[in-house]
C-alpha cells in the first residue's frame, strides 16, 4: 500500500499534534507547554511531577542536532537499583514532534542501573522531556531543549523494500568484561527501517507506510531487565544501551516485535569474573 503527498500532507495537518500555533522556544517556560500539559493530565492525572528531578535522573541530548533524523539521546540514573527504591518506568516526551509521546522504558531492580541511551528523530525545535516514575510512585522530570527540523519526515537510507528484506537482524552483546553482582554496560542493535510513514521514497515519489518496532523486551537468566514500548520517534535501525546484573552465567536474551506483527530475537552467553561491589563516590 502507498500513501500520495496530498494524503500524508492531509493527515499530517489534522492530526491532534499540530492544532497549535507555534513551536517551543528556547525562552519559553518547559512547564507551560500546550502539549505537554494536555499529555501530563491525561497520562499522570493528579500526581504532582517534580520538575527539579536531578537527584534522579538526568537527560543528555546535544542543543542542536547534527542530523535530526538520528539525535543522540543519554538518560540517565542518578542512583543504583535496588529491591526497596528502583526506577520503574521513563517516559520519553518529545513536544514538537508528530506524535510528542516516543513511548516508554521499563525497569526492575535486575537492571542494576535505570539508564538508557538510544538515538530519535526531532521534527522540530523543542523541549525534550524524560519523566521518571520510582517504585513509590513518586514522578521526576528533567528538559533539554533541542534545535532541530525534519527528522520524522526525512527520507529513509535505503529503498523501502529492500530495508524490509533485512530487516529483524539482531545484535546483542556486553560492552567489556562481565562482573558478578556489578551493573553491565549492554548495547542492543536491530536492523530495521523504522518508518514514521511522512517520509517520500525517493524512488517512487510515494509515501510508504509506517512500520517500526513497537516492543523490545529484554531479560538475563531469565528475569527481566529492560522493556521498552517505543514508536517511529526511534532512529532507523534502532539501538539501546543499558544496564543489568550478571549475578552468575546466564543468557543475556533480546525479543524484538513491530508493527507486522514480526518478531525478532538474539541471545548472547555472559559469564561474568567473580567479584565483590565496590562501593565509590556515586553510590555504584
Amino acid at each position: 500500500m502507498t500513501i500520495t503527498r496530498r494524503d500524508a500532507l492531509t493527515a499530517l495537518l489534522t492530526a491532534p499534534a499540530f492544532t497549535y500555533a507555534y513551536a517551543n522556544q528556547p525562552d519559553d517556560d518547559p512547564n507551560k507547554s500546550v502539549r505537554w500539559l494536555d499529555f501530563k493530565e491525561g497520562t499522570f492525572k493528579d500526581h504532582p511531577v517534580d520538575p527539579h528531578g536531578d537527584a534522579v535522573i538526568k537527560f543528555q541530548a546535544p542543543a542542536r542536532a547534527a542530523d535530526a533524523a538520528v539525535v543522540p539521546i543519554s538518560i540517565i540514573a542518578q542512583f543504583p537499583q535496588t529491591p526497596s527504591h528502583y526506577i520503574r518506568k521513563i517516559h520519553l516526551f518529545i513536544d514538537e514532534n508528530p506524535e510528542p509521546y516516543a513511548g516508554y522504558f521499563e525497569f526492575t531492580p535486575e537492571s542494576g542501573l535505570a539508564s538508557i541511551e538510544t538515538r530519535v528523530r526531532v521534527e522540530d525545535y523543542t523541549f525534550m522531556r524524560v519523566i521518571a516514575e520510582t517504585n513509590d510512585g513518586h514522578l521526576y522530570s528533567a528538559v533539554r531543549f533541542i534545535k532541530a527540523s525534519g527528522g520524522c519526515s526525512a527520507p529513509a537510507g535505503k529503498d523501502d523494500a529492500a530495508a524490509e528484506v533485512t530487516a529483524g537482524q539482531v545484535r546483542l552483546q556486553a560492552e567489556g568484561q562481565a562482573v558478578a553482582g556489578r551493573p553491565q554496560l549492554a548495547l542492543l542493535m536491530v536492523r530495521h527501517p523504522n518508518r514514521t510513514g511522512m517520509a517520500m521514497n525517493q524512488v517512487t515519489r510515494n509515501y510508504a507506510t509506517a512500520y517500526f518496532i513497537r516492543k523490545v523486551a529484554v531479560t538475563y537468566a531469565d528475569k527481566p531487565v529492560m522493556t521498552a514500548n517505543v514508536n517511529f520517534t526511534i532512529s532507523e535501525n534502532p539501538n539501546f544501551r543499558f544496564y543489568f546484573v550478571p549475578r552468575a552465567s546466564g543468557e543475556l536474551k533480546a525479543h524484538v516485535e513491530d508493527t507486522k506483527n514480526k518478531q525478532f530475537d538474539g541471545a548472547v552467553a555472559i559469564n561474568p569474573q567473580p567479584g565483590v561491589q565496590k562501593t565509590s563516590s556515586n553510590g555504584l
